[in-house]
């Protein structure tokens, strides 16, 4: 396995963030900040630098790095494998009825299945519902492939998300990455690092990811009640304050981002589906909580394997972003140290993590993770 990364700052021009070299075929993934990456030029300007690449867009909050966090910027990952082999496939929501676990289903059904060993898929994150997309890719896979990837960000703007293969970046579209090849080596983790505090309230009202009731109350009025202060500042205040959902038909309890609210409702619009009568409470985290996290997931990813990594995916969130604030790189380092420095470290800062939980294979939609993927061939 062969990579290079570049990064073009301030529309500027492309640096080299590891030595040039020529790569043949390559798997070209481009992260960056929404406004950058929807320059018309985009496409044909990366085109120029990897004339036979196949090439990925997605928008993201902050692109992650070999060597640091990057924002307000656009970073390549291109990767040359030797022994290994990939698929695309796409979906746009937009070009169809929004039916998520339906897309969701259909695109890895698109994959040839003999030999398929693990599926990166980059989400457009602003139309879809990222529980029912999860829940449909699994239904697809007998539970034997591994599915990892992440939902498209747009800082806090919330104002739209794009991706793209093959050309420039547009709203709705979902990519995937079917990856093939026997000596290909897998290996996934996932921790947070939130603490739940205050009651645990039952859900009494919801509709897909809206929650209207906690306990018989408006959700909106509840929360805004513990926000204090800060409830002037949602729905991006809301990031800090997650909630963690434990619900009756599944086995541990997951962390829920509110991405926006509704005031006429009095509602809260959730990343992910909310059942009725699921038990709900408040988390929060510190810079060291999170870092720490980042270090355990690093570690578990490691345990998991035959061989050493050459290269790690990662999917980390917005809201561990914001609290993270200046010392954003500190949860990167704290995997670089566990990885070492030969390992080629890329992904993005997004508005959802797509993984299984540790030791099982159905993946499912998180918020407020840090998702890690190693790969060697």
């Amino acid at each position: 396995m062969k990579t290079v990364q570049l990064v073009k700052r301030d529309n500027k021009n492309w640096e080299y963030i590891t030595p040039k070299q020529e790569l043949k075929e390559p798997l070209v993934l481009v992260f960056g900040n929404r406004l950058a990456i929807e320059n018309k030029n985009i496409y044909a300007e990366i085109r120029t630098l990897f004339p036979d690449g196949e090439i990925i867009f997605g928008s993201a909050c902050a692109e992650i790095s070999s060597d640091t966090v990057n924002e307000n910027s656009i970073t390549i990952t291109a990767i040359q494998f030797e022994k290994s082999n990939f698929i695309v496939k796409t979906s746009n929501v937009l070009n169809k009825d929004l039916d998520s676990y339906k897309t969701g289903n259909e695109l890895i059904n698109q994959f040839p299945k003999e030999g398929l060993k693990y599926v990166f898929v980059v989400s457009e994150g602003s139309f879809i519902n990222g529980s029912q997309l999860t829940r449909g890719m699994s239904a697809s896979t007998d539970d034997n492939i591994v599915i990892t990837g992440g939902l498209c960000g747009d800082d806090t703007r919330f104002e739209k998300t794009i991706a793209g293969y093959n050309e420039n970046p547009k709203p709705g579209e979902i990519v995937a990455v079917g990856f093939y090849g026997e000596t290909l080596d897998i290996s996934f983790s996932i921790h947070g690092g939130w603490t739940p505090f205050g009651p645990e309230r039952i859900v009494t009202k919801s509709e897909g990811n809206t929650l209207y009731e906690l306990d018989g109350k408006p959700a909106l009025d509840l929360y805004k009640s513990y926000l204090g202060d800060k409830a002037k500042d949602l729905p991006s205040a809301a990031l800090l304050y997650p909630l963690n959902v434990t619900s009756e038909n599944e086995k541990q309890s997951i962390v829920r981002s509110i991405l926006n609210i509704d005031e006429e409702n009095n509602a809260v619009i959730l990343a992910g589906d909310i059942t009725k009568n699921s038990k709900v409470q408040l988390m929060m985290t510190n810079v060291d909580n999170i870092a720490n996290a980042s270090e355990r997931a690093a570690k578990q990813a490691l345990e998991l394997r035959e061989t050493k990594p050459e290269l790690a995916m990662l999917v980390s969130c917005i809201g561990r972003k914001l609290v993270l604030d200046q010392r954003v790189e500190e949860e990167i380092e704290e995997v670089i140290e566990v990885l070492g420095n030969d390992t080629t470290i890329s992904g993005f800062y997004s508005y959802g993590e797509i993984a299984p939980f540790h030791g099982e294979v159905a993946c499912q939609l998180h918020n407020q993770t840090m998702t890690i993927t190693l790969m060697s061939e």
